[in-house]
């Protein structure tokens, strides 16, 4: 009915139908002035530096601070196994001692030890080995040793937490600018039929209620266009501060222009290779193997320690009368035996014990946790690759379609809405293709992270 109307009306005002599509054509195709948005995001990629995502990776690992607190602690936990392994080594000390005391005079209350005082200056040193503390010594250090271990594949996890989340942000900052540039033909295709509705309106073959839904529409693409503008720029801070940066910087992301493969078959073999490397997971195999050398050493406590002891020394300044010769020294075997403590020892040996088989417990956790997110992780990248193909086949229609609709306008067939319709899904194929192409790029390297291949 709506045809035979508009047929009518063109009949009326003696305006050929030819002459009306031509010049509705000519309008649709060549807009009467450029689309701000599309001109403001030419803008911003001219000034833009381009950004490979390997790059982003190596600006990551060498400025996110995440990384550098991993190494830090990981130094620092290597001067802990120093601490630890010090008991090893002799305590060395140097002493210089000078008095004035009424001579023979004696100490009556507070310390016991050498009681007489004397006007006196000297100087000596000690000098303590450990023997031995029948291995409480060698568990603290193995112990320590472990931890270290721990922390260094921890900040090996980290950087792969933050590789990982350098990919994402890389490939959403990639997804924002194709949706804007969707929201900005939406803008351009909307702007192009308001003005061609506006021209029929204004040689009445078209009603103000058709120009207000155009202009309604227009309104609401220039409203997408501002939040995917929005959602742009937001995606490139967060790029922005996964890579370390405290300032903005707008960066022209080159696309991975390198052929889709398929992922691998053997989601088992997947399984395996990310139980035998996943280094967050051999932080917590380290972790419990040290809490068992610290319960160990928590329980060799109770047992005796063995140290050899040595003194010298001279004074050269002394009362004759007390003192024979002007030097003094002596060596001795010392060996201290606990025999009460309260339960400490007993306790803190308990203690370390329990908190050894929770670590175990951590860990059997994580290893199922691991084996989830493998098989989860494969399961999304084959659904990616299958919608790579499915979005390719969507672009093909959509094309089709395309073709169609322009055959249909040119003879008078159709409304401009319907191409513009057409225009608009043949954008929306064109994105959802690359997306489908970023998502299972992303997929592979969720799954390369969950497997844990070296970033």
């Amino acid at each position: 009915m709506t045809r035979l109307l508009e047929t009518i009306l063109l009949a009326t005002l003696a305006v050929p139908a030819a002459a009306v599509a031509q010049n509705a054509l000519a309008t649709l195709t060549l807009p009467s002035a450029p689309v701000p948005g599309l001109v403001s995001q030419a803008a911003d990629i001219a000034q833009a530096q381009p950004l490979t995502r390997a790059e982003a990776e190596r600006l990551a690992i060498l400025h996110n601070p995440r990384i550098s607190v991993g190494r830090l602690l990981a130094l620092a936990q290597h001067q802990v196994v120093r601490e630890a392994r010090s008991a090893y080594l002799p305590s060395v000390v140097g002493s210089i001692t000078a008095e004035q005391a009424e001579d023979g005079s004696r100490v009556s209350a507070g310390s016991l030890t050498a009681p007489r005082l004397f006007t006196h200056a000297g100087a000596g040193g000690s000098v303590s080995q450990l023997i031995t503390d029948f291995g409480r010594t060698r568990n603290l250090v193995a112990s320590q040793k472990l931890e270290e271990k721990a922390q260094n594949t921890n900040a090996l996890a980290v950087t792969e937490d933050i590789v990982l989340a350098t990919d994402q942000a890389f490939y959403n900052v990639l997804q924002a600018q194709a949706l804007l540039k969707v929201a900005a033909q939406t803008v351009e295709t909307r702007q192009t039929t308001e003005t061609l509705v506006n021209q029929m309106t204004q040689n009445k073959l078209k009603s103000t209620l058709d120009l207000s839904f155009a202009e309604v529409d227009l309104s609401q693409a220039r409203l997408l266009q501002l939040d995917a503008r929005n959602n742009a720029n937001a995606t490139m801070a967060s790029l922005d501060a996964i890579l370390g940066l405290d300032h903005a910087v707008r960066y022209e992301l080159v696309e991975d222009t390198s052929p889709l493969t398929a992922p691998p078959a053997d989601a088992s073999q997947l399984v395996q290779t990310a139980l035998e490397q996943r280094p967050d997971l051999q932080s917590l195999g380290y972790g419990q193997q040290s809490a068992q050398k610290f319960a160990h050493a928590q329980r060799d406590q109770m047992l005796p320690t063995i140290s050899a002891l040595g003194v010298a020394g001279s004074v050269p300044i002394r009362p004759a009368a007390y003192y024979t010769n002007n030097w003094w020294g002596g060596v001795g075997v010392n060996m201290n035996v606990p025999i009460f403590s309260g339960f400490l020892y007993s306790a803190q040996a308990k203690e370390a014990g329990i908190r050894a088989e929770a670590a175990s417990e951590q860990t059997r956790e994580l290893r199922d946790e691991i084996v989830r997110a493998v098989r989860t992780a494969w399961l999304a990248a084959n659904t990616a690759y299958q919608r790579v193909s499915v979005t390719g086949e969507l672009v093909k229609q959509a094309d089709l379609a395309m073709r169609l609709a322009q055959t249909r306008y040119k003879l008078g067939l159709s409304s401009i809405v319907e191409l513009s319709q057409a225009q608009l899904q043949q954008t929306e194929a064109q994105i959802s293709n690359t997306n489908a192409a970023y998502q299972y790029r992303l997929s592979l390297a969720t799954l390369n992270y969950e497997i844990g291949a070296q970033p």
